[in-house]
């Protein structure tokens, strides 16, 4: 199941880089990730200061 990214969002940005396949991106108020493209790996939530992208 992909991992999704909740509203403790701050956009700090750091999951982005992390992500082996650049499935995060920008969006509204904080970051998105594209479900089709994520690996599961879990490489967001590690460096997530706020814990925001968590199992869906």
């Amino acid at each position: 199941m992909a991992y999704k990214i909740s509203d403790e969002c701050i956009s700090c940005g750091a999951c982005a880089g992390e992500c082996p396949v650049g499935a995060i991106s920008e969006g509204d108020g904080k970051y998105e990730i594209d479900a089709d493209a994520c690996l599961d790996c879990g490489a967001c939530a590690g460096v997530c200061p706020v814990g925001a992208p968590a199992e869906g």
